[in-house]
């Protein structure tokens, strides 16, 4: 790394103007955008199948999404796009009531979301405790690898060898190129080496179908009644706290990787309005996708708003005029670099033997019923309220911690 880029704070890393003036920054984050995007397709193609939508709306949603969170946003470099959580809650809307109220259903979420920005009410996230953000996190490691295992776990050697190799390129090859992403070497290498075999392996295009074009805007459907308010507003409810949470919960994560502040009510605010234009055309909302923003800040090194630009510009260029190149990634090599992610996600210190010797019993305890509670729904948002409300359940135990703390702190008088 040239020393000018050493020389940089973490502020200056993530100014726009600063990697506009520097060749070599603005590659960075170019590059870290396209790993970013070829990153996110499988995931939102798999996402689209929860919610019930074609893979098509979500991709044009991901990249409404992505464009709109990087003007909007109150966090450089976070991934925003059509995430698992916010399908899992359109789903049963949808399988019961049809994809044609999916667009009020996002509208109301977005108008609260805007209000829960306006208001200052973002700023409520600061409340929850360092040991549920643990668990949070290591759930969500947990989340993203098995989501991979049916991607690898087969008796195809070729599987499995792509995987493996996957791995190998992503972890070695930074010790002798830096200046490319390893795991957009690995797609491109890996992708060329499957088309050009002719192995017939399962690969993006087997996940939906990839149809090139855009849609037009999305239509309105369904009366603007009482009935209808009825249907979408418990959806809209949990779209809008889901979202709100995986963003804001994301978002503090970045701040600690990358030891930079966020504006959580511009991030609020913004994710309202970026949900409202995904709606009118894509049709589905979203929220930060941690998996992907990881990629982008730890993988690609992604510090500015450029990177996530470029991922949605590729994102873009992909789903419309390169689909069927798209469609060619083999699954195993996604999966590889997914897998990485995971491991690299999962907080390792927080189950090391002489860390778990050293926390209280209590903080432990909080911590495994967020991964349980989060790993067993699916659902980061039941997991966190999961872990919130035991907290709140074993007061005495925090307070006495507290105290201990705070008598070990402060000086004695007699001294």
């Amino acid at each position: 790394m040239p020393d000018a880029q050493k020389a940089l704070t973490p502020v200056q890393a993530g100014s726009v103007a600063t990697v506009l003036r520097s060749p070599s920054l603005l590659m960075r984050e170019t590059l870290a955008g396209v790993m970013t995007a070829l990153a996110l397709i499988p995931e939102v193609i798999s996402f689209s199948v929860i919610a019930g939508v074609d893979p098509t709306v979500s991709l044009i949603a991901s990249v409404v999404l992505c464009l709109g969170m990087s003007f909007l946003g109150g966090r450089p470099a976070m991934v925003t796009a059509a995430a698992g959580s916010v399908a899992l809650v359109i789903g049963p809307m949808v399988h019961q009531h049809g994809v044609e109220y999916i667009l009020p259903a996002v509208l109301l979420a977005g108008v609260i979301q805007i209000v829960f920005g306006l208001t200052g009410m973002a700023r409520l996230m600061r409340f929850i405790p360092h040991t549920v953000m643990t668990g949070f996190v290591n759930a969500l490691g947990i989340l993203i690898f098995f989501a991979q295992v049916p991607h690898f776990w087969t008796r195809d050697p070729l599987i499995l060898g792509l995987f493996v190799l996957t791995i190998l390129i992503v972890l070695w090859l930074p010790k002798v190129l830096k200046s490319i992403p390893s795991p957009l070497v690995a797609i491109v290498v890996l992708t060329l080496f499957t088309v050009f075999s002719g192995q017939i392996l399962p690969v993006v295009g087997d996940e939906g179908p990839m149809q090139g074009g855009l849609p037009g805007l999305t239509q309105w459907l369904v009366p603007l009644n009482l009935s209808t308010l009825s249907i979408i507003w418990p959806c809209a409810l949990s779209i809008a706290f889901v979202g709100l949470m995986e963003s804001l919960l994301t978002a503090k994560l970045v701040d600690d990787l990358t030891e930079t502040p966020s504006n959580k009510g511009r991030e609020s605010a913004g994710l309202g309005i970026a949900n409202i234009l995904a709606g009118f055309y894509g049709g589905i909302a979203g929220c930060a996708m941690i998996g992907q923003t990881i990629v982008n800040v730890e993988m690609g090194k992604g510090r500015s708003r450029v990177s996530t630009v470029a991922a949605g510009l590729v994102l873009l260029l992909l789903v419309t005029a390169l689909s069927n190149v798209m469609a060619k990634i083999p699954m195993a090599v996604l999966a590889g670099i997914m897998v990485i992610v995971a491991v690299k996600t999962f907080n390792w210190h927080s189950i090391q033997p002489a860390q778990l010797k050293r926390a209280p019993v209590a903080e432990t305890l909080v911590m495994l019923v967020t991964v349980i509670a989060t790993v067993t729904t699916g659902n980061l948002a039941i997991g966190v309220v999961a872990g919130v409300a035991l907290m709140f359940l074993l007061p005495p135990v925090f307070n006495r911690k507290k105290r201990a703390t705070a008598e070990k702190s402060s000086p004695d008088p007699e001294k």
